[in-house]
């Protein structure tokens, strides 16, 4: 019995030692990538290969998360991987997700990989409606997504039907409308045409701007109760817990904001928060589970210290990397400038030489007509020339016949003198002879003019043809390519991115700071910006456009609910606002009257 245990001991000593390594499967937003890892590993050394082979340094947006039954976790950074509740896989699958988000997407996340993990997670969240998003918005953050994914709008490019493929709205608001594809694709590329000249990484920072202005944004949700027992939803987000009915996921009841929380613990399944206002009393809910309580706490406190990180001067690296940024940022400008100097020239060039080619036909056609003209103008010479010959020869013809008439009048002269008859006779035919010659004489005349006139026809033919000739002459001598050829060289070239135990776990907020970070979100609230007004005016236009093709009966509770916020004027940062001016202790008090 002793050796057969022996035995047993020494096989398991040994499958443990030959357990060296182990596979891991990390699928990002972007892609999936696989590791061997040393079964010694901790979850920050996984996690530190991760951000290593991604490029990212904001690495403390992130995390690995897992699926445990019927919720999530998140990989813990001092523990071993293989001692925590990650699936008994081969290879082992995390995803790499944003775990926490930020307050203001332009100010705080500066890589380009970091503002693109969380552009497509943002986008996948909207897309599988956990995060509601309202269809005028939706709209507008689809032509943003168009405009990353596929650059300038151009309409020889982009033909109707080039975004059959793509998922660019959610099912709800598709279903929301009487609307095809087409009418879709129609109104989200309208709007797609006029973000021409934003880059990729611009264009999504466009759609985290308005996306971090939507009531679900960066919330992660977890089902309580109260002392009453009322089935409420708690939200934690970056700026503080938020109390909601468990039917309306935009509006809270009641929020608290990270520089009014002294101190969060939790036992077993109950938490319990405690404000900075000393008059107000610790108000405490339940959950359903204590893993639950263990998740809620470990995103409080990752939200408290980037809360509190926000608001102190940026550390040597953030400042590095922002430095980096803006050099960068910079450098692109600059190519972009160079390359849109490029293009204008290139299209100067080309300008200037279908310009040119259009020239050239025009003075081709010109030359065509003025060379008929020539032909036309030698044909017409030959045809007077020869008319002028004829007419000499008939007037030569005339004379020839009027002198054989002269002859026989003379002759006719000297024989009329032998009878008076024969006289009488000859002086009748003398006198038809005689106008026979006057006739004969006026034709001969007319036919000399009419032999002037077309000498002088001749002329004037010969003349228009010297005339034609010269101006083919001129014509050819002002050609394009012989006055101003093109160099190839004038043409650009070609252009082308808290410890805790299981019974008792508790999280003190330092109070070093909190007046100082109570005054500075005050300030905040107070300068925070407002929509632009170009973007609510396209929502509007946007809304107005498709709100006559809506299906109400088709409308979601959300709907209901985001268009009777819209109504009252009900915005994010304007309830959080008018909640937060209430005092801690009657926030309190109401949450426990819920």
């Amino acid at each position: 019995m002793a050796s057969a245990l022996a035995t047993k001991m020494g096989l398991n000593s040994l499958r443990r030692r030959q357990v060296r390594n182990f596979q891991v499967r990390i699928v990002t937003m972007d892609a999936d990538l696989e590791f061997s890892c040393e079964a010694k590993w901790k979850g920050k050394d996984l996690f530190e290969l991760v951000c290593k082979t991604l490029g990212l340094r904001e690495s403390w947006f992130f995390g690995l998360q897992y699926n445990v039954k019927d919720t999530v976790a998140w990989l813990k950074m001092d523990k071993k991987v293989l001692d925590q509740d990650v699936p008994k896989e081969n290879p082992i699958l995390l995803n790499f997700l944003a775990k926490f988000y930020p307050e203001n997407a332009e100010d705080e996340l500066v890589q380009e990989i970091t503002q693109h993990l969380f552009f497509l997670q943002i986008k996948k969240k909207i897309l599988e409606e956990e995060v509601y998003c309202p269809p005028e918005a939706s709209v507008l953050l689809a032509s943003y997504a168009v405009q990353a994914k596929y650059g300038d709008y151009d309409p020889n490019v982009h033909k109707p039907g080039f975004l059959a493929q793509e998922e660019l709205l959610p099912k709800r608001v598709i279903n929301l409308y009487q609307m095809t594809a087409e009418m879709w694709e129609e109104r989200i590329t309208v709007c797609y045409a006029e973000h021409r000249g934003r880059t990729r990484d611009e264009a999504e920072m466009e759609y985290l701007k308005i996306a971090q202005d939507l009531e679900m944004y960066g919330v992660n949700y977890f089902s309580i109760r109260n002392k009453k027992g009322t089935d409420l939803l708690l939200g934690v987000d970056a700026l503080g817990l938020h109390i909601y009915n468990s039917n309306n996921r935009l509006t809270p009841k009641i929020s608290f904001p990270w520089n009014e929380i002294r101190n969060i613990s939790y036992s077993d399944k109950e938490f319990a928060i405690k404000p900075l206002d000393k008059k107000a009393d610790v108000f405490k809910f339940n959950s359903s589970k204590l893993r639950v309580n263990k998740l809620i706490l470990q995103l409080c406190i990752g939200n408290h210290d980037l809360f509190i990180r926000r608001r102190r001067v940026d550390s040597l690296e953030v400042q590095q990397m922002k430095a980096q940024a803006r050099e960068e940022k910079a450098r692109r400008q600059m190519e972009r400038q160079r390359l849109e100097r490029e293009k204008q020239l290139r299209e100067e060039a080309e300008r200037a030489r279908d310009d040119l080619e259009r020239r050239l036909i025009l003075l081709q056609d010109e030359a065509h007509m003025a060379n008929e003209a020539l032909l036309r103008s030698e044909e017409t010479a030959d045809l007077l020339a020869e008319k002028a010959q004829i007419a000499e020869e008939e007037a030569k013809l005339l004379a020839q016949k009027a002198a054989e008439a002269e002859q026989e009048i003379q002759r006719i002269k000297v024989t009329a003198i032998r009878n008076e008859e024969e006289k009488r006779l000859i002086e009748q035919k003398m006198l038809e002879a005689e106008i026979l010659a006057l006739k004969m004489a006026e034709e001969s005349e007319r036919r000399a003019k009419e032999a002037d006139q077309l000498k002088q026809d001749l002329q004037e033919a010969r003349e228009s043809e010297r005339r034609a000739k010269y101006k083919l002459l001129e014509i050819t001598s002002k050609s394009p390519y012989s006055a101003a050829p093109l160099s190839p060289c004038t043409l650009p070239a070609d252009l082308p991115n808290l410890s805790y135990s299981t019974e008792n776990l508790s999280f003190d907020f330092k109070d070093t700071d909190m007046k100082r970070l109570s005054m500075e979100i005050e300030k905040e609230k107070v300068e925070y910006m407002e929509k632009s007004k170009h973007l609510q005016e396209q929502l509007n236009e946007l809304k107005t456009e498709i709100e006559s093709l809506k299906l109400k009966e088709r409308e979601t509770p959300l709907d209901i609910l985001h268009n009777e916020n819209a109504e009252r004027g009900t915005s994010k940062q304007s309830n959080f606002k008018k909640l937060t001016l209430q005092s801690a202790k009657s926030r309190v008090a109401f949450f426990e009257e819920l």
